[in-house]
C-alpha cells in the first residue's frame, strides 16, 4: 500500500486556486503522499482532463496507477481509504460518527457554499438574504464544534483534522477575501470564537498552510467575478 504513493503513479489535474483542488491537497499533504500536480487551464481544458472526467469536465481529477476519481470531497474519502494504514484517519472509524461527518460535508456543499456565493454576486436585497443565511449556516458549524461533532475538541474531526474540516478547509482562504471583498463581515470573533479559532488553527497546520490558495490571487479573482456580476446587475 506504501508504494502507491511513489512519484509518477499519483497524478491531480487541478488548480492551485480552486478551493475544491485545495481540499485533495490537504488530505495528500497529511497523508504525506507525493504527487504530480498538473495545472489546468479552465479556459482551455486539456484533453486529459475531458478524457478522464467527461461528465462534469471539471477538477480536481485524481488519477491514481492509472484510475480516475473525480469530485472533491470523493476523492478525500478516497485517499483516506486507499492510504489506510498512513495518519492521520481522515474518516472516523465508527459507522455513526462517519456518518455525522458526511451530513456536515453535504451542509457545507449543499447550504453554506450556495450562500456564500450569493453574497459575492448579488446585490441589495438578494445579497442580504445569502447574508442572513450565510451568517445562520456559520452558527450552526458554531454550534457543531461545540457539541455534535467533537465535543470541544480543536477540530471538527476531533483532535486532527478530519473530513468536516477539510470540506470546510479549501474555502478558508476564499470565506476570508468574500468579506473583504463584498465589506461584509459573515464570522463575528465574538460571536462565533469557536470557529473563529478553527478558522486560524487550521489555517496555520503544517502541511495546510502550504497547500492553500494564494490569497492574492484569489482577491483578484473574486474581485473581477464580483466586478462581473454587479456589472450584470446593472445593465438588467
Amino acid at each position: 500500500m506504501e508504494a502507491c504513493g511513489e512519484e509518477g503513479q499519483v497524478k491531480l489535474l487541478g488548480s492551485t486556486r480552486s478551493p475544491f483542488v485545495a481540499r485533495v491537497r490537504i488530505a495528500l499533504a497529511l497523508k504525506g503522499i507525493d504527487y504530480e500536480l498538473i495545472e489546468e487551464d479552465l479556459e482551455s481544458k486539456s484533453l486529459l482532463l475531458l478524457q478522464s472526467n467527461p461528465v462534469h469536465k471539471t477538477i480536481p481529477v485524481f488519477i491514481h496507477n492509472g484510475k480516475t476519481v473525480c469530485e472533491s470531497m470523493i476523492i478525500v474519502q478516497y485517499i483516506d481509504e486507499a492510504w489506510d494504514t498512513r495518519a492521520p484517519n481522515l474518516m472516523p472509524k465508527d459507522p455513526y460518527d462517519r456518518a455525522i461527518a458526511r451530513f456536515w460535508v453535504a451542509f457545507v456543499d449543499d447550504k453554506l457554499l450556495p450562500s456564500l456565493l450569493g453574497v459575492l454576486t448579488r446585490q441589495g436585497e438578494e445579497q442580504q438574504k445569502a447574508v442572513e443565511e450565510s451568517v445562520t449556516n456559520f452558527f450552526f458549524l458554531e454550534d457543531a464544534l461545540r457539541t455534535s461533532c467533537c465535543s470541544g475538541k480543536p477540530y471538527f474531526g476531533g483532535d486532527e483534522i478530519g473530513l468536516v474540516d477539510i470540506a470546510l478547509g479549501g474555502w478558508l482562504v476564499y470565506i476570508k477575501v468574500i468579506q473583504k471583498v463584498t465589506n461584509i463581515v459573515l464570522i463575528d470573533q465574538e460571536k462565533m470564537p469557536l470557529f473563529s479559532a478553527w478558522m486560524d488553527r487550521f489555517s496555520k497546520t503544517d502541511g495546510v498552510k502550504r497547500v492553500l490558495p494564494d490569497p492574492a490571487k484569489v482577491l483578484q479573482h473574486l474581485s473581477a467575478v464580483r466586478a462581473k456580476f454587479a456589472s450584470s446587475l446593472a445593465g438588467n
